[in-house]
């Protein structure tokens, strides 16, 4: 069930990630989800022993593990409800899985802090309260699933009505229809269609550690972007998927971002160069980074020093990793917008630093959850400090004071970071209704902590508009990051109409090579 419910999930990922309320290229809740029931999958697939007890302590512990977003996060807390009913049984009656249902639910809503009614929660909610209500009738186990989903398709038909933002963007909720796909293979399962157990799609953000260099298959870790029209990306993963593992294909038609580890790098990025022009291409030899790891270690065990403070954050883009790096970051996690750490990629980073107290920063609203999860999951001493923009992050990390203590530094980083306004150009990949403003697809859109506020077709003229609506005569600096598809010029062609306009206003560039996002603004 649990491995078919992974598959089917897998298999339509891409329709839970066009659910997105914004029109804007990191739809990712389904991407999140899946990779997030995948990484459960292989720790199902590992299992020796055939009980219950071990398949749902895989299925608990792989999900938690491998959530990613904070739509993983969830899901995976809903499985450790589901988990902590059903062990220690044999077999599972209809009232055994309802019992399961209802406390996979009620471990979720405690999970997050505020719960909002028309999302993934609510879709689980009324599954487990319906199942407890079946579970009082005689019933076959296909006909007891085959009324979940039909009734949680129906409460999922109607989250529009419970969330504004849902109905005004036209769609349903895309956590609570991954839900749904989840339960279609449990049923699948059930009624006898042929389960597939294939490798899972892995993605590991982290650098290859602690293998031995024998058991490294494919030696080269590609990364790039394609730029194109039209991009097939199910018909390319096809094409690539026999030249490696661990791969990872997201995106849109229009700009996809490819992952993949492989021995012919060479005959990936010709596939590649089929589709469209290629950018932030990378190439790591990991045999080679395995073995700078090794020397590496040997010279951290005579150097067991422990600091007071270390630091986390996660960021994506050359530019601003860089940035990161100079402001002393201690591990920078590469992830951001479509590609979310897991918290296991968390947890790593955490594990790696030798510090008393660590301040972790997710720099993304949809990393917090997996950063507290890894939080729990580890002795350490953790703060995570709940930054949601790459530009609240480098504040908090500006406001940090060495000669402060860990109460005083939350204080200061966290009340620092509230005061950051940002503002994010990017551009539109479907046709919609939002806030009554008519946007079409490829438009370009003015984001303004978190609201599209500008709809046009230049990016520049946008950006100015954007800047020109957040800009206060209380603010004293406004920082512009380009992005990948922007030059420094055409930056500073930018700070000079604002610096035109705002005399008092110091503005400054910087490089910032982030993906997706044109520009990302910081104002203070």
């Amino acid at each position: 069930m649990f491995v078919q419910g992974a598959s089917v999930l897998d298999g339509n990922k891409s329709t839970v990630d066009a659910l997105n309320v914004f029109p804007v290229p990191d739809g990712d809740t389904g991407t999140n989800m899946s990779l997030t029931m995948n990484g459960a999958a292989k720790e199902v697939k590992e299992v020796r022993i055939n009980t219950i007890d071990y398949i749902v302590e895989a299925i608990a512990n792989g999900s938690l593990m491998g959530a990613r977003g904070n739509s993983g996060v969830i899901l995976s807390q809903l499985f450790r409800g589901f988990a902590k009913v059903c062990k220690g049984k044999e077999v599972l009656t209809i009232v055994d899985l309802a019992d399961a249902f209802k406390s996979a639910s009620d471990t979720a809503y405690k999970a997050v802090m505020k719960p909002i009614e028309g999302t993934i929660l609510t879709v689980a909610r009324v599954i487990g309260e319906k199942a407890i209500e079946l579970s009082k009738e005689e019933m076959y186990i296909d006909e007891f699933l085959y009324q979940l989903i039909e009734y949680g398709e129906q409460v999922l038909n109607k989250t529009p009505e419970m969330l504004a933002v849902l109905k005004e963007a036209g769609v349903v909720d895309a956590g609570g229809k991954g839900l749904i796909f989840i339960f279609n293979g449990f049923y699948e399962a059930i009624t006898g269609k042929e389960v597939i157990i294939e490798e899972p799609t892995i993605v590991d953000l982290e650098k290859v550690e602690g293998e031995d260099i024998k058991d490294i298959t494919f030696g080269y870790c590609t990364e790039f972007i394609i730029k194109g029209d039209h991009v097939n990306i199910e018909k390319f993963k096809e094409k690539i998927g026999g030249y490696g593992d661990c791969m990872l294909v997201v995106g849109d038609e229009t700009l996809v971002k490819v992952h993949i580890h492989t021995n012919h790098p060479g005959i990936v990025l010709e596939e590649g160069l089929k589709l469209g022009e290629l950018t932030r291409l990378k190439i790591d030899n990991m045999r080679q980074q395995h073995e700078n790891k090794v020397f590496e270690d040997v010279n951290e065990e005579n150097n067991t020093e422990i600091k007071e403070f270390g630091m986390i954050a996660v960021t994506m883009g050359e530019g601003l990793t860089d940035i990161f790096k100079d402001l002393n970051v201690d591990e920078i996690i590469t992830g951001g917008q479509t590609m979310n750490p897991s918290t296991e990629d968390i947890k790593n980073a955490i594990d790696r630093i030798n510090a008393k107290h660590i301040f972790v920063l997710p720099n993304n609203g949809n990393i917090i959850l997996a950063a507290n999860q890894a939080k729990e999951l580890s002795h350490k001493d953790i703060t995570v400090i709940p930054t949601k923009t790459v530009p609240q992050g480098i504040t908090a990390i500006l406001a940090y004071n060495e000669d402060l203590n860990i109460e005083e530094n939350t204080e200061v980083m966290t009340e620092a970071f509230q005061n950051v306004k940002t503002g994010q150009i990017t551009y539109s990949v479907r046709d919609t209704q939002f806030n009554d403003i008519t946007i079409k697809e490829g438009d370009i859109l003015g984001i303004a902590d978190g609201k599209i506020t500008v709809v046009g077709s230049n990016i520049e003229d946008e950006a100015y508009k954007l800047l020109e609506g957040m800009v206060t005569e209380d603010d004293e600096i406004v920082t512009i990051f380009y992005g990948e598809d922007r030059t420094e010029d055409q930056a500073q062609a930018l700070a000079e109409r604002i610096e035109k306009i705002y005399e008092d206003i110091d503005v400054e560039v910087y490089y910032g090579g982030q993906p997706l996002y044109y520009y990302i603004f910081s104002i203070e």
